[in-house]
């Protein structure tokens, strides 16, 4: 059951039938051999980095990844307010949610465009308008929005299984708690981070005085709070690359340097988007008052290239590490071993 997949290779019975038909579907796993050399001991040597970015280009675009970030971007639209109105229920249980819209937006506009930032303003300065609404409803709230914000999981979930060449084999009652397992856990870590920095800037400035260093501690403060949100966002990241796809992988650790990478090119990507925004863009002119939510939509667009060819990175760190040790099949297809294939297996009992 969880032997590795071989790209070569004789199959028999129903169940080879059912993967020898039709691909198409979600996460259907594609032959890619397009452009490919003939594997050999030159080849099994390519685990550097630089042939490692190189594969990944190449597999990004051959897996139509772009397209594959619209499609995220449509369930992000769904999904973003539905996820800050189960964040800003839960961090309002225990503080102000004022403060938490100032702290959201200060982020975000610290780094996208402002126009971006206008844009889910105001919808989410009305989400905190119900401050008096009773925890209960809040709790019920927070948890139906969970569930329409997993539906971008869902969708990020079958991105992976194209990048690391599976088919989806988990059946509705395994996926649809793995979906809602890793929003909750992104939502919880971002609802902590924003507690902790609600709090930490008075408590900082109550340090410094007490220790007579006055506002030097609220700016060392605000300096060293960037690396804690690096490395909290980082690790949303990575749950979600790891979780993701229908493949065993070695670790959390192993997707890490895939999360690092994306969070680069987010970073870079953002900031020039915002640059371009400022000074050469003219989306006002040509879309009015929908100039904004352009903006918006392109910028949930790269963010969402950059989260994906970070999981692409890591996939071909897989394959280099497989090509180093001569797995057979590995320049064909990555050999994984399936995490489930309860779906294939009953499909090839009705067929």
């Amino acid at each position: 059951m969880d032997e590795p997949r071989r790209a070569s290779g004789p199959e028999s019975g129903s169940e080879a039938g059912a993967e020898s038909g039709p691909r198409a579907g979600e996460g259907a796993r594609r032959e890619k051999t397009s452009g490919r050399r003939p594997e050999g001991p030159a080849h099994q040597r390519r685990g550097g980095l630089g042939p490692t970015l190189k594969r990944t280009l190449a597999e990004f675009k051959e897996d139509n990844l772009s397209d594959s970030a619209a499609a995220l971007t449509y369930y992000a639209v769904l999904s973003v307010f539905p996820a800050l109105i189960a964040l800003i229920s839960l961090v309002s249980l225990v503080m102000s949610p004022k403060k938490i819209v100032s702290t959201l937006t200060d982020l975000v506009s610290s780094i996208g465009p402002a126009s971006a930032v206008d844009t889910f303003k105001k919808p989410i300065e009305s989400m905190a308008s119900g401050s008096g609404t009773p925890a209960i409803l809040l709790i019920v709230g927070a948890l139906g929005a969970l569930w329409t914000a997993s539906g971008y999981v869902g969708a990020f979930i079958r991105a992976s299984n194209v990048i690391y060449e599976v088919e989806e084999g988990r059946s509705f009652f395994t996926l649809r708690p793995v979906q809602l397992v890793v929003t909750l856990i992104a939502v919880l870590l971002q609802a902590a981070l924003l507690v902790a920095l609600v709090v930490s800037g008075p408590l900082a400035k109550k340090a410094g005085d007490a220790l007579g260093a006055g506002d030097a501690a609220v700016t060392a403060w605000n300096w060293a709070k960037w690396p804690v949100m690096v490395l909290v966002v980082i690790l949303i990241i990575a749950v979600l690359y790891y979780a993701s796809p229908n493949a065993k992988l070695r670790g959390v650790t192993s997707v890490l340097p895939g999360a690092v990478l994306a969070l680069v090119i987010w970073l870079v990507a953002s900031v020039g988007f915002a640059f371009y925004v400022a000074n050469f863009a003219s989306y006002n002119k040509t879309y009015g008052a929908l100039g904004g939510i352009v903006v918006f939509l392109v910028w949930l667009w790269l963010t969402n290239l950059a989260v994906l060819l970070g999981a692409e990175f890591n996939a071909e760190r897989e394959r280099g590490r497989q090509l180093a040790e001569g797995v057979p099949g590995a320049e064909r297809e990555l050999q994984l071993q399936e995490r489930s294939r309860t779906k294939r297996k009953k499909r090839s009992r009705t067929a």
